[in-house]
């Protein structure tokens, strides 16, 4: 009964905050917001950037649903791109503020594609893995690491973030494997990267070789 009581609370307040931007789209657009985790929403109230993100997530998605056709028929489901699905699914998962987006994207992005189509759908069962996923991570981490590591795996999240979007705009077609294969480098590499284009290009060419001697083995010498 108290969490019918919050959520009720939390849909007024997020309404309030919506009204003044989309005063048309307020209703849909608190309505998706509303099926996010509690903690979430709680904190879009008081970090008006989350709230900003939330809703260009909503817009797009409102968008582009007005536009396309819902993805049912699995011959739809094999024509969508996995990198298009990784872009998706990574901006949803941003919104929990993990701290460990892009690895937790990865390992869901593991999955078929129709699992994957299924978690971009339903923020319930998403929100589900992202908990179990987040578990994982941190039992790795207790394993490997100490408490006083948590400003690196900060670090490492912003850097992954800034690579996936560079490397995005240098091969879009494999920017999820590429940015998961060079973020296996150590931060200080990886800053070098970033802060100059050559090396970076060097570094997204290098992993696209080893990326395509991986899908045709019959052609690796040609990637030497």
């Amino acid at each position: 009964m108290e969490n019918d009581e919050d959520q009720e609370t939390l849909g007024e307040k997020l309404y309030d905050l919506i009204y003044p931007k989309y005063t048309e789209m307020t209703p849909k657009l608190t309505g998706m917001l509303l099926e996010l985790p509690v903690s979430v929403v709680a904190q879009m109230l008081y970090d008006e950037a989350l709230l900003n993100k939330a809703l260009e997530r909503a817009l797009t998605a409102l968008t582009s649903s007005d536009h396309s056709e819902p993805v049912s028929h699995t011959d739809d489901a094999v024509s969508v791109s996995s990198d298009s699905l990784g872009e998706q699914l990574y901006d949803l998962i941003d919104l929990y503020n993990t701290g460990h987006t892009q690895k937790i994207t990865g390992m869901l992005l593991e999955q078929k594609k129709e699992a994957v189509l299924q978690l971009l759908s339903d923020h319930v069962l998403l929100e589900e893995r992202v908990k179990i996923a987040l578990k994982t991570l941190q039992e790795q981490g207790d394993e490997a690491t100490d408490v006083s590591d948590s400003s690196d795996r900060e670090e490492v999240e912003s850097i992954g973030e800034t690579l996936f979007s560079f490397v995005h705009q240098l091969d879009p077609a494999h920017c999820a494997d590429i940015t998961g294969m060079l973020l296996e480098m150590d931060s200080g590499t990886l800053r070098q990267i970033l802060s100059d284009r050559s090396m970076l290009e060097v570094a997204v060419q290098r992993a696209k070789s080893a990326l395509e001697g991986v899908l045709s083995p019959t052609h690796t010498h040609m990637s030497e």
